[in-house]
């Protein structure tokens, strides 16, 4: 098969209810599909309990958050909750985590930091923190932010480590062409492409952008673990072979994983557009 015919299908859903997200997860199984994905803010329904209820009805498609805002978390917290899913769920989770979008209700809680450069760093030692926790073994971690002295914690209040070994994936958003952006994501299990333009602003990444972006994954990193590009858009209103084109396109210049863009879908558009089913590799 053509580099290109092993894109994932994954839906990118709106933040909906537990109940509905388990509905969505069980008919996206039935339909063919292999992953969905919800978010997070700073206040809405929790993604680790609608996961949870997804992982009760399924066996199959991946679950995963896109994403968590890890400056809004305490890392120890969501590694508890992201390891009891894995396990509940049978190795079946993926974390997407970010430093957070500001803009979503952050001005409801003025206690939050909201600078960049504090939010990027919450997000960089709280993967290190999770990695380290994930392992179940002692060990003690002094960042700007975070302090853990786990060697002072008796091991039998330790969690059960996660199914996935050596960790959950990571995914986290790369801002094309940012290097210490890019660098960053090297240090994780994926990545979720956007732009800055010339001017500074956010732009629409191309297929182009997501060729160069993988090909800097690929000469950079030297992790041998897996590793996923993930390309989002729409195919809902195009045909079989046009959505086909389209996602194959995308595979073709390095893209793991298409995600169907959901977000602002209600349920009823969400359950709709997951009967029609994935884009299928011939």
């Amino acid at each position: 098969r053509k580099q290109g015919a092993d894109v994932k299908y994954g839906l990118g859903s709106y933040y909906g209810s537990a109940r509905d997200t388990a509905e969505c997860a069980r008919l996206a199984e039935e339909m063919g599909w292999d992953g969905l994905f919800i978010g997070d803010a700073v206040w809405c329904v929790d993604p680790m309990v609608s996961l949870a209820a997804a992982a009760m009805v399924t066996s199959r498609i991946r679950l995963g958050t896109m994403v968590i805002p890890m400056p809004l978390r305490r890392p120890w917290k969501v590694a508890s909750e992201s390891a009891a899913l894995d396990n509940l769920s049978g190795g079946r989770l993926i974390l997407g985590l970010g430093a957070g979008a500001v803009w979503m209700g952050w001005q409801g809680f003025p206690d939050e930091p909201t600078d960049t450069r504090t939010r990027v760093e919450m997000l960089e030692e709280s993967i290190e923190i999770l990695t380290l926790l994930w392992q179940g073994r002692p060990f003690d971690y002094d960042g700007r932010h975070h302090h853990l002295r786990l060697t002072k914690v008796d091991e039998q209040y330790y969690p059960p480590r996660p199914v996935q070994q050596p960790r959950i994936p990571i995914w986290i958003p790369g801002i094309w062409p940012r290097e210490k952006s890019m660098q960053r994501v090297l240090r994780c299990d994926g990545l979720l492409p956007e732009k800055l333009g010339t001017d500074g602003a956010p732009g629409e990444v191309t297929v182009e952008d997501l060729r160069l972006m993988a090909t800097f994954v690929r000469e950079r990193r030297t992790a041998t673990t897996p590793f996923d590009i993930v390309a989002q858009g729409r195919t809902g209103d195009l045909s079989p072979a046009e959505a086909l084109d389209l996602t194959r396109t995308w595979g073709e210049a390095g893209a793991t994983w298409w995600i169907e863009d959901l977000w602002e879908a209600s349920a009823d558009q969400v359950k709709d557009r997951i009967r029609q089913g994935p884009p299928a590799f011939a």
